[in-house]
């Protein structure tokens, strides 16, 4: 490996990716015992895709992305248990989860719904490996969910760390990378596709050249990377020398935009039913923004028919809308999206799926003026629409525009209950 310079910051610090093992499946397990070791898969919006696969999934070839109904022969013969993603559930758990980690650490950057950096700078290896032992037993006698940990130097080696933790039973879960020989040897394991920031794209090129490992691309010359990768590659090759360059993130960027889509589980056509659709949506999406303490100063609304049918017409339109002021006023927002339905539907198509964006994001304290004169109104209006929600469960309380029926609703034949979030469906025990 290049040699750093000795007193380089990175050779002090050690930087731990906790990464929950197949999430969603896991989540289903918590409250199902009896799914322990048994083949999982969950299923994306309106049941289409696979999206997440246990370990003994995996072993029996289903693949990730492939569509339910490709997969659905060798599911049954396999006796392959089925769910319908449950946000709700899996949101809820990983909030718990992350919630312990903060516990752990003063630094955490919460990378995704599964996934969390963490700083632990100072830490000697045989400290780091009880330590991480510790983290891992809480976590999953606390919530119930198996975590795998790599730790690293940078961020990058960290990510390789953990795969190696995940992928490979002699680590039991914890691959701690520290010395030259042992980085080394795991970048020589580690093909160049697997490395955090190189896709497929650019991991076809590199082998293109006689790149195939992580190895390899960390001895090749930093002047050919910067040439045909660019800044990024070079950061990249330099995280797998232990040159630190990606920082923890601390505090979560700033949104720029939110969207809310769905498919529907049947082609609609009829105006009314996509105007009940997007008043859905643009509820949910204000509720969204409300959560973060955001407010949208424009919006845009589209439409499309399901272009892999190619033995229907096919029509696909948006159309971006100015908010009359910076607004999370699901009111103020629904009614807007419904005025954008009105402008781009077009009679005889069978419209698969809408969705909602919320543009020019800001924190609903940095506004002020006279075309807010009846925000606290509004406020408390929506402060007690979300509370009640919250307290009794999503769409308790909705607006009429969102309809009742709603028979072009998604999907979701294979639910699990909600058994966090909502008091009608928590667990009963029996003494």
């Amino acid at each position: 490996m290049r040699q750093l310079p000795a007193n380089h910051q990175s050779l002090l610090q050690s930087i731990a990716l906790i990464d929950c093992n197949s999430f969603y499946a896991s989540c289903e397990r918590i409250f199902n015992p009896k799914l322990l070791g048994k083949p999982i898969v969950v299923l994306s919006n309106n049941d289409g895709c696979i999206i997440t696969r246990s370990a003994e999934a995996k072993a029996l070839g289903i693949k990730m992305g492939e569509p339910y109904f490709k997969a659905k022969k060798i599911i049954e013969k396999n006796n392959v248990k089925v769910f319908s993603s449950n946000y709700s559930l899996y949101g809820d758990i990983s909030q718990r989860v992350m919630e312990i980690l903060l516990g752990f650490s003063p630094e955490v950057e919460i990378y995704s719904i599964d996934e969390a950096f963490l700083n632990f700078k100072g830490f000697k290896n045989h400290e780091l490996l009880t330590y991480c032992k510790h983290i891992r037993q809480t976590i999953k006698q606390w919530v119930g969910i198996p975590v795998s940990i790599g730790v690293g130097s940078t961020k990058t080696l960290s990510k390789i760390a953990n795969h190696l933790a995940k992928k490979e039973a002699d680590y039991e879960g914890i691959c701690i990378l520290k010395g030259d020989e042992k980085i080394e040897e795991a970048l020589n394991r580690i093909e160049i596709g697997d490395v955090w920031g190189i896709g497929r794209r650019l991991s076809k090129f590199l082998r293109n050249y006689g790149v195939c490992t992580a190895k390899q691309f960390a001895f090749l010359d930093r002047r050919w990377i910067r040439k045909n990768m660019g800044v990024v590659g070079e950061k990249i090759q330099l995280e797998l020398c232990g040159v630190s360059c990606l920082d923890l993130e601390l505090l979560p960027s700033p949104k720029k935009s939110c969207c809310v889509s769905r498919s529907f589980s049947r082609p609609i056509e009829k105006i009314e039913e996509l105007q009940e659709s997007i008043a859905n949506y643009g509820s949910r999406v204000a509720e969204k923004i409300r959560e973060e303490g955001l407010i949208a100063q424009s919006m845009s609304i589209f439409v499309l028919t399901n272009h892999f049918n190619k033995k229907e017409k096919q029509y696909s339109s948006s159309i971006k809308l100015q908010l009359d002021y910076p607004t999370s006023d699901s009111k103020l927002i629904v009614k807007r999206a419904v005025e954008g339905i009105q402008r781009i539907y077009k009679e005889s198509y069978r419209y698969k799926k809408a969705g909602i964006i919320l543009y020019e994001l800001h924190s609903s304290s940095s506004v002020r003026g006279l075309l807010d004169y009846d925000k606290p109104r509004t406020d408390s209006l929506m402060r007690s629409l979300d509370e009640i929600n919250y307290r009794y469960g999503s769409a308790t309380l909705r607006l009429a525009a969102e309809g009742i029926r709603r028979s072009w609703h998604m999907r979701r034949e294979k639910v699990s209950p909600c058994y966090t979030t909502s008091f009608d469906q928590l667990m009963i025990v029996k003494s």
